[in-house]
């Protein structure tokens, strides 16, 4: 998720041989058939009017695998707060909105927010439920992470393991010589493009080689897999902070190489079940079943607050269960000793002076009390550590990117937890 705007920057204050897959006939949810006339063609459903839908409706009109919550899911209390009133100042112009005003006006179709795992409130638009799964986007590739942290904690995975060494099917590629900590700092050298506004550019060519888009390329990769074996390096690994969604796709392919399971039943056991989510998750799959692990997850709202209620424990749920390890958390947030440099580097403006990113997560400020999950189309997982707040918002913006949007919602969110904490 690149930050790239004509919006004016501003100073943030400081707050504080191939792998083969399992089967997957079977997990492949069938396609329903939605209402007539709601499903939108292939080249069209990321584009508005048909976005809300869409996002909505994934498992309606593409592939998808299953992602199942255990049978313990764990209750988040209801706390009422007033929050609507709170005023929130504009990330850099002289003036503010309550936070009502501010959820109201940025594309909203939910959100909710809670201090240690209790709701303090919540909200849905048109028709978003409690019980939608909504696309994720990028939001994914902190969930992804986090799996990954699980099979580091249990000896799984090395983090300083070569990337090849898990998926020989990336030998010969670019992704020679690059490390699995490179995949979860996004510090690979691999050339990758992530404008969402070009239809060349290879963010949009992953999406044809999963099927999310029509093919316009004969000759391209017709697998992820494939695709990213199709690509080359163009810099050293481990070196600037360049984001590039590939790199999550291809960390999901280490997983399965380092446990002979497909990453969707890793995450189904090793994180949401353990979490206590109520719903079952899904994943967008491509015609082998691979799952797009860098955006394709879809989740209900108060499930993504579980989640982010991990990181507020030290990596235990609200039953004291301990989930992610507490060293991997203390290191999230800690980051590596060239974390911010490495992020200040970054090709692409960021629009987060002094920030970082670690292990799949933003740091928007120059400390380590507030991080985020983010997805282009407005989606976030935002946690507030000192003020034990977490919050979730999912959207559907009419462009990928909106700097004002993003940034008004992490005041937003900021607001909230000063006035609460």
């Amino acid at each position: 998720m690149n930050f790239e705007s004509d919006q004016t920057p501003f100073d943030l204050p400081a707050v504080t041989e191939a792998i083969e897959l399992p089967p997957v006939t079977e997990a492949i949810e069938t396609i329903a058939p939605a209402a007539a006339g709601l499903v939108p063609p292939l080249d069209a459903w990321q584009a508005a009017p048909n976005i809300q839908w869409s996002m909505q409706h994934m498992a309606d009109f593409l592939p998808v695998r299953a992602i199942p919550a255990g049978e313990r899911s764990l209750a988040l209390p209801s706390v009422p707060a007033d929050l609507a009133h709170i005023e929130v100042p504009h990330p850099w112009e002289s003036r503010s909105a309550p936070f009502e005003d501010v959820i109201g006006t940025t594309f909203t179709d939910g959100w909710m927010i809670a201090r240690d795992g209790a709701v303090m409130g919540e909200q849905y638009y048109g028709t978003m439920t409690p019980e939608t799964l909504h696309l994720l986007m990028s939001v994914s590739k902190s969930l992804t992470t986090s799996v990954a942290g699980v099979l580091m904690g249990a000896g799984e995975l090395d983090a300083g393991a070569q990337v090849t060494s898990y998926v020989p099917a990336l030998a010969g590629s670019g992704y020679d010589g690059a490390r699995v900590r490179d995949l979860l700092d996004m510090r690979t050298g691999v050339h990758f493009s992530e404008a969402y506004l070009d239809e060349n550019a290879e963010v949009r060519l992953l999406e044809q080689a999963i099927g999310w888009a029509p093919r316009r390329h004969p000759d391209a990769p017709a697998t992820l897999l494939d695709f990213l074996a199709s690509l080359r390096a163009d810099g050293p690994h481990g070196g600037r902070f360049d984001y590039k969604s590939c790199e999550t796709d291809a960390l999901a392919f280490v997983l399965e190489g380092a446990t002979g399971l497909h990453a969707a039943d890793l995450m189904s056991q090793r994180l949401w079940a353990p979490m206590g989510a109520r719903h079952a998750a899904n994943i967008g799959v491509d015609s082998v079943g691979a799952g797009m692990f860098d955006g394709g997850v879809s989740a209900a709202l108060q499930d993504l607050v579980r989640f982010g209620t991990l990181f507020l424990r030290d990596g235990a749920a609200l039953d004291g269960r301990q989930v992610l390890p507490e060293w991997w958390i203390a290191e999230t947030l800690a980051g590596a000793p060239d974390s911010r440099a490495a992020f200040a580097n970054a090709p692409e403006p960021t629009l987060m002076p002094g920030g970082m990113y670690r292990n799949g997560f933003w740091f928007p400020y120059p400390g380590a009390d507030v991080f985020l999950a983010l997805g282009i189309h407005g989606q976030m997982i935002y946690v507030n550590r000192p003020a034990m707040v977490v919050a979730a918002k999912v959207s559907s913006w009419p462009t990928p990117q909106d700097a004002e949007k993003l940034l008004w919602t992490v005041k937003a969110f900021d607001a909230v937890a000063r006035a609460v904490s």
